[in-house]
């Protein structure tokens, strides 16, 4: 199952990740302050996902990625595909099951996966 991951940034920030059924990173969010706001712009992402737009873009080396954007406003970057057909599939990928994945929490604190004591 697809998830989007919230997680923290060095600064303190939050950002979230949209994760595929195999693990990979589809695309990352632009840091936010609160981690309510990180939720709210999933929220609306799956509630609403027709308000928001794919902008298709290349880097300079050729790498293909996307930008979702809502009225103008950048809210997440693609990573970086080889291939126009690779990058499509990664859209493809998030509008099937984005709207149904779940959200995973790891912001809570920075060793999620402490050692346990014996």
């Amino acid at each position: 199952m697809s998830a989007f991951v919230i997680s923290k940034r060095d600064n303190g920030n939050y950002k979230f990740t949209f994760a595929s059924r195999k693990g990979k990173t589809i695309f990352t969010s632009i840091s936010c302050r609160e981690k309510s706001d990180c939720e709210k712009i999933i929220e609306t992402i799956q509630n609403d996902l027709d308000s928001f737009t794919f902008r298709k873009a290349r880097t300079g080396s050729g790498k293909y990625f996307f930008r979702i954007t809502r009225g103008g406003f950048v809210l997440a970057t693609s990573r970086k595909f080889s291939t126009e057909l690779m990058l499509q599939k990664g859209i493809d990928q998030f509008l099937k099951y984005g709207t149904d994945a779940e959200t995973l929490d790891f912001s809570i604190s920075d060793d999620v996966f402490a050692e346990v004591e014996e």
